[in-house]
């Protein structure tokens, strides 16, 4: 079958559904692990972007991902919550506890297909796939009927042999065929090529999907070449992040769909592109992975011009050289700015129109981080609020270790050192030490104060707004016992934000030991 190019010929004038899996797939991001309320906070930002689904976790992997999704299911109104299972009878009733409270609920039932993955990592036969399918999402079916199915490295997978699994899913009640290009081993013309074909020949009523990663730096080209040739739900993650090099970033789908209805008339979805740069900015303080500066779309550069060709072409008219409104996607900046002596009401009242609810606990934490921040900053703007609350949330709830203080010393021909004290329940812990730095030196003392040990993997700073106050944005990558985490943190004071990002990461380290996969699980779509 030819590939269909779009333009003229199509025939198109569907909603395409927008599948965030940001909570799932991106968090299996080398060194990101969320605790519940950050995914709350995630899933209540992706809620006001209007994505259709947020697939909230995968609840059998451990204790913490069911408590997590439990609570997306129960808290987030508007998107459906999907999780993903595994084709196991026990996992798929564990997917639906988690699930059973949402507003509306879709199991993503997923297993391999591929001769790698069946003779490698599952040791079973084509025939055993094709049973395991049909008891899988029959099961799934007995919950609800918004059941999706995941043929896994759909890529890689024998046609006739995929063909048929999928028909036998949507026979044992798939409402959703989900082709995963789960190695990034896909070209837009061939990726397209098999979506047509898989909505030629598996016939019933189902939504055709992609779930492409970038190995090879085409996720988006594949995505969009699947839904030009019938898909009409693309799975994206927000900044592109995911397994390996990651899954098609939401951003750009959703604005290559915007920007180019020339070529995919009547296409639509429903997201609220303003939301786009918030919801990036938000991902990558909680997730701790920056955003490149080119990054398409949300990048800081995304739209700077340094050429002089370019800036007397954007002087004159923007669209010379940009053909994204910079407001469309929530790229201009905030006129809300707060001093030290702005109080908790205006703090209050700014964060609730900015999109954000806090209260109590959570609340007070965010302010009195606020005000700590404001004695040394003449002016908080909205980015420095998205920070301080993007920290705090993600600290406040779960620390095993508190910076109480935090006293540096070192110049040219002096040994630099550093001396921490550090509040763990109703003990105080007071450690010094020296170090190639004073950065070094407190992350030294940390250690010592912990009594954790870990190696510094990666670390990378940046500024929250411009100015020569301006807060720092510090984070930091840890290894330990073969888990690599990320901390953040933010101060006007590079050494101090560096401190605190590396407690960040040694209590984000206590987490993960506490709370380790309850089984072995093969890798996921």
């Amino acid at each position: 079958m030819d590939i269909n190019l779009g333009g003229k010929g199509a025939v198109m004038d569907e909603k395409v559904v927008i599948f965030d899996t940001t909570l799932r797939d991106g968090e299996q991001s080398p060194g990101i692990s969320l605790d519940p309320v950050e995914k709350l906070e995630i899933a209540e930002q992706l809620a006001r972007l209007n994505v259709d689904y947020i697939e909230a976790g995968f609840p059998v992997a451990s204790q913490g991902d069911f408590d997590a999704v439990s609570e997306i299911a129960k808290r987030i109104e508007g998107p459906t919550i999907a999780a993903l299972s595994r084709t196991h009878l026990g996992d798929v009733d564990r997917c639906w506890s988690a699930l059973k409270h949402a507003e509306r609920a879709r199991i993503h039932v997923f297993i391999s297909t591929s001769p790698s993955h069946l003779e490698h990592m599952l040791k079973m036969t084509p025939d055993q796939i094709i049973k395991e399918t049909l008891s899988g999402v029959s099961r799934a079916r007995q919950y609800t009927d918004d059941v999706e199915f995941s043929p896994q490295d759909a890529t890689r997978t024998p046609y006739d042999f995929m063909l048929e699994v999928l028909d036998v899913a949507v026979k044992a009640g798939a409402t959703t065929l989900n082709i995963p290009d789960t190695v990034g081993y896909g070209i837009p013309w061939d990726f397209g090529t098999l979506i047509a074909n898989v909505r030629k020949e598996v016939k019933g009523d189902y939504v055709i999907s992609t779930h492409c990663h970038n190995d090879l730096g085409l996720a988006t080209a594949n995505s969009l070449a699947g839904v030009i040739n019938g898909a009409r739900q693309v799975e994206v993650c927000v900044n592109g992040l995911g397994e390996r090099a990651g899954n098609a970033a939401l951003e750009e789908v959703v604005m290559a769909l915007a920007i180019r209805g020339d070529l995919f008339p009547g296409i639509k979805t429903q997201i609220k592109t303003e939301e786009l740069s918030r919801t990036s900015r938000l991902v990558s303080r909680l997730t701790g992975y920056p955003v490149q500066y080119n990054k398409a779309v949300v990048g800081r550069n995304a739209f700077a011009h340094e050429s002089g060709i370019h800036q007397h072409g954007v002087l004159s008219d923007r669209s010379t050289y940009e053909i994204i409104d910079a407001k469309s996607v929530g790229q201009t900046g905030s006129q809300i700015v707060l001093g030290k002596h702005s109080g908790r009401h205006a703090f209050s009242d700014t964060i609730a129109k900015m999109g954000i609810s806090l209260q109590g606990d959570a609340l007070n934490a965010c302010f009195s981080r606020f005000k700590e921040l404001a004695d040394k900053k003449f002016e908080i703007t909205e980015a420095d609020i998205e920070a301080i609350v993007a920290q705090e949330l993600g600290t406040s709830n779960h620390e095993t270790f508190r910076l109480l203080d935090l006293t540096v010393s070192g110049g040219l021909g002096v040994m630099p050192t550093a001396k921490v004290v550090i509040a763990k329940d109703d003990e105080t812990l007071v450690s010094a030490s020296e170090g190639n730095g004073m950065i070094d030196a407190a992350g030294k003392a940390i250690s010592k104060a912990t009594g954790i040990e870990a190696e510094l993997s990666g670390y990378q700073v940046s500024s929250v707004t411009g100015g020569v106050d301006a807060i720092g944005d510090v984070v930091v990558q840890l290894e330990s016992e073969g888990r690599k985490v990320s901390g953040r943190g933010i101060s006007t004071d590079v050494v101090e934000a560096s401190a605190r990002a590396y407690l960040d990461a040694i209590n984000r380290l206590i987490r993960i030991s506490k709370r380790l996969p309850d089984v072995k699980l093969e890798e996921t779509p």
